[in-house]
């Protein structure tokens, strides 16, 4: 049986930068996570035991410990970085450098008069943050379909940005249709070059084998279009959170296996999913 891993499979820099800034800020006084850092399990109870505590509302803190808040990599709106810093709290600021970009592009545009078209999944973090940062009408797409129920006007510039983690081919699929209009359009390229690597080799691997693992959180956005880049490619496609949950007899008679991984996707599982693979022969 031969396997064939992604060699972009596993952590991105944005989610690995973010577990080192929680790392480092362990010490005397309290770490909180806004949300959990990654979406993955076994990493949140890993810090649980090391005392990080994750809090899902920021009306949280009214009854906490003061104490350090990790903004994870996900980021947050400008109301909601204002009110940590009032808060008393301090901030272990771990946003993705990327999608630090994006508040600033947004933030910029809107100072502007443009209105801003936001593409991506309109309930993921990521792109409510984004939002948080606009002072002008924001419009949010994640399909052509949707494109139709923008009120566009001729005298108003729009501003296009993406969910960093956003399907590419999907992503430029809308940017056509958008440039087929007779109005003022500008693009911002901000699907992150990790993610664009990702799914590009995800998608070859997945036309080469027989069958395809796509190994992350059933929660993580990245993971779940992985799956479905896959799925198109290769039929027999499975998303799996940890070997446990994949019966391994679905490879039987099977001679090629492709393998590859979320950004929030510690290496530790990749090798164990590997390793049982191999055992199977």
């Amino acid at each position: 049986m031969e396997i064939i891993l992604a060699k972009s499979a596993g952590f991105c820099f944005g989610v690995d930068r973010a577990l080192k800034k929680v790392y480092d800020g362990l010490g005397n006084e309290p770490i909180y996570t806004y949300g959990p850092i990654i979406h993955n399990t076994q990493v949140v109870e890993e810090l649980a035991s090391k005392g990080v505590k994750v809090i899902h509302d920021l009306s949280e803190l009214g009854h906490l410990p003061h104490g350090k808040v990790v903004i994870r990599s996900h980021g947050i709106s400008k109301n909601e970085q204002d009110l940590i810093s009032s808060s008393g709290f301090g901030m272990i600021e771990a946003t993705c450098p990327y999608v630090k970009t994006i508040h600033k592009c947004v933030e910029k545009a809107s100072k502007k008069g443009h209105h801003i078209i936001i593409v991506g999944n309109k309930n993921h973090p990521e792109v409510t943050g984004i939002k948080g940062w606009c002072q002008q009408p924001v419009y949010i797409i994640e399909d052509i379909t949707q494109i139709d129920e923008i009120p566009f006007d001729s005298n108003i510039v729009y501003e296009v940005v993406a969910q960093t983690t956003f399907n590419l081919g999907l992503y430029q699929e809308i940017l056509i249709r958008l440039q087929k209009l007779n109005f003022h359009v500008i693009i911002n390229e901000t699907i992150c070059k990790a993610t664009q690597e990702r799914q590009k080799e995800a998608l070859e691997i997945a036309k080469n084998v027989d069958v395809m693992l796509v190994i992350g959180s059933k929660h993580s956005s990245n993971t779940i279009k992985l799956y479905e880049i896959c799925k198109e490619q290769c039929e027999h496609t499975y998303h799996i959170e940890s070997i446990e949950e994949f019966e391994l007899k679905v490879l039987n008679g099977h001679s090629v296996i492709g393998i590859t991984a979320g950004a929030s996707t510690p290496k530790k599982l990749i090798k164990e999913v590997i390793s049982n693979v191999r055992n199977a022969e």
